[in-house]
C-alpha cells in the first residue's frame, strides 16, 4: 500500500514477493473453474485494489516466524472473501462502477454478479479447507459476521442508539474480516494462541480505524488526496459517524443539517453546504477522537509484540490510517 513503510528493502521485497504469490494462487484457483464462471469471477480481481487484507495477513504471519505456504493460502482466502462481498455490495447498492471499471452487476446483471460473488466465497472456503478444521470454522464465523454487518446496515438503527448501531455495523462489514486476517495469518505463521488472539485484536482495531477514517475522508473535501468524490455517502443517504454526531448538535448548524439530511442528498449545492457544516462541526471532532482511540488501541497491542520489521510495518500502517486525513 502506498504510504505504508515496509522497512528495509529486503523485507519489503519479501512482502511484495509474497503478495505476488497470493495473486497467483487466486488467479490459478479461479482458472480451475468451469469456463462459464472465469471471466466474471476475475472481473474485480483484475481491476486491482490496495490488497490491504492479504498484506495484513502476510505481516501477521511474519510476526510469528517465516512466511509459509499456509500463510499464502490464508491470505488468498481472505482476499477472495473480500472480493465476494464487493460483488454483493454492488448489487445491493445498485453501483455502476467499482475500482475504475464497470461493476459486475452493471455489466452482466444482478443474478450473474451474485453468483460470481457466491463462487468466490466457495473458493475461499476451499482454501480454508486446505488449512484445516480450525480455519474452516474461523472463516465460517467471519462469513456470518460479514452478513450480519450488512443486515444491520440494511435494517437501520430503528430504536437503538444510532452511533452504537454504526459501530456494530462497521465492525461486521469491515473490522471482522481484518481481525480474521490477523488471526489466520498468525496461526499459520506458527504463532501461539495468545499471539494469534493479539493479532485478532490488532486487526479489529485497525479495521475500525480504517473504516472511520474512510468515512471522515468522504466528507472532508480532500478529493485530490483521496481520489474520492466528497459527499458520496451523503448522496446515498448513508449517515456515518461524523454525521451522526453532528446531527445531535443543538445549535443552528445542527438545525440546518437536520433540514438537509432527511434522506439522500442529490442537489450539488446542498451536498456542498452539508460538507461545509460538517467540516466545522463538533461531530467531525468527535469522530476523529473515536478514530484516534482505535488507533491507540492498535498501537498499545503492537507495543506488546517483540521488536521486528513486521511490527514496525504494522505500526506504519496505523500511522498511515490516521495521517491520510491530513
Amino acid at each position: 500500500m502506498t504510504g505504508v513503510d515496509l522497512g528495509s528493502e529486503e523485507f519489503a521485497a519479501g512482502v511484495r514477493a509474497d503478495l505476488a504469490r497470493v495473486e497467483q494462487v487466486i488467479a490459478d484457483g479461479i482458472a480451475e473453474a468451469n469456463g462459464c464462471v472465469i471471466e466474471e469471477a476475475l472481473h474485480l480481481f483484475e481491476a486491482g485494489g490496495k490488497r490491504f487484507r492479504p498484506m495484513f495477513t502476510l505481516l501477521s504471519g511474519r510476526i510469528a516466524g517465516s512466511p509459509s505456504d499456509q500463510v499464502i493460502t490464508a491470505a488468498a482466502a481472505m482476499e477472495l472473501t473480500h472480493l465476494a462481498t464487493l460483488y454483493h455490495d454492488d448489487v445491493m447498492d445498485e453501483a455502476d462502477a467499482r475500482r475504475g471499471a464497470p461493476s459486475a452487476n452493471a455489466r452482466w446483471g444482478n443474478s450473474i454478479a451474485i453468483l460470481a460473488g457466491d463462487f468466490l466465497f466457495a473458493k475461499a472456503s476451499g482454501f480454508g479447507a486446505d488449512l484445516g478444521p480450525r480455519a474452516v470454522g474461523v472463516i465460517a464465523k467471519c462469513f456470518g459476521e460479514l452478513v450480519t454487518g450488512q443486515m444491520l446496515e440494511l435494517k437501520g438503527a430503528g430504536d437503538s442508539d444510532p452511533v452504537q448501531h454504526y459501530l456494530d455495523t462497521i465492525w461486521g462489514k469491515t473490522a471482522s474480516l481484518i481481525a480474521t486476517c490477523g488471526l489466520l495469518g498468525a496461526l499459520h505463521g506458527g504463532a501461539s494462541e495468545e499471539l494469534a488472539q493479539r493479532m485478532y485484536r490488532i486487526g479489529d482495531a485497525i479495521g475500525m480505524a480504517f473504516q472511520i477514517s474512510d468515512d471522515i475522508i468522504d466528507i472532508s473535501s480532500v478529493a485530490q488526496q483521496s481520489g474520492k468524490t466528497p459527499g458520496t455517502d451523503l448522496r446515498e443517504g448513508v449517515w456515518t459517524l461524523p454525521v451522526l454526531h453532528a446531527l445531535r448538535d443543538p445549535g443552528p448548524d445542527g438545525d440546518r443539517l437536520r433540514e438537509i439530511l432527511v434522506g439522500p442528498v442529490t442537489d450539488d449545492a446542498l451536498v456542498a453546504e452539508a460538507i461545509e457544516l460538517l467540516g466545522r462541526s463538533e461531530g467531525m471532532k468527535q469522530a476523529r477522537v473515536t478514530l484516534e482511540g482505535y488507533a491507540d488501541t492498535a498501537r498499545s497491542e503492537l507495543a506488546q509484540l517483540p521488536e521486528s520489521e513486521a511490527r514496525r510495518a504494522l505500526e506504519s500502517l496505523v500511522t498511515f490510517t490516521v495521517a491520510r486525513l491530513g
